[in-house]
């Protein structure tokens, strides 16, 4: 076991775990963070996305010890009232079923919107077409999307 202090949704937090220990069983299991899912394992379906510095990642890939004084945001750190524009949006969307990919989806779509925040529906697809969908709802999260980028003004 080693201690590690990690900068999650802008506030610090100290773990003690294994160094190879990838950072959504640290999230989920030492932190109680539940919003980011275990998909697949794999990095492939991209449930467990999170931002590192405000870049997507796969969090079931990524050890512990890769993270180190990189901020590290969650679901429940993009807006804890729940009120960022794609929250709102994918509410008014109704774009979950299951609700399992949600997350991952959301946090994939936020970095992407603030890269491109006028995107085309080209692009959404694009940027989201890793994250899986077991339900299938990709049109609503296209649409959602692309509310979101209106609704903030290009600054999602």
């Amino acid at each position: 076991m080693a201690s590690f202090t990690l900068t999650v949704n802008q506030q610090p937090r100290t773990v003690s775990v294994a160094p190879e220990t990838p950072l959504l069983w640290v999230l989920r299991d030492s932190l109680h963070l539940f919003g980011t899912k275990y998909g697949c394992g794999m990095g492939l379906c991209g449930a467990c996305t999170v931002h590192l510095n405000g870049v997507p990642v796969r969090s079931c890939q990524l050890p512990v010890s890769a993270v180190r004084h990189t901020p590290v945001t969650t679901i429940e750190g993009l807006d804890p009232a729940g009120r960022h524009p794609l929250q709102q949006a994918w509410c008014d969307h109704d774009v979950p079923q299951c609700g399992y990919c949600q997350a991952g989806q959301i946090m994939a779509a936020a970095a992407f919107l603030k890269q491109n925040p006028a995107p085309t529906e080209p692009q959404i697809d694009e940027a989201m077409a890793g994250i899986l969908c077991r339900c299938g709802t990709y049109l609503r999260i296209r649409a959602a999307i692309k509310d979101a980028a209106k609704a903030s003004g290009g600054a999602a």
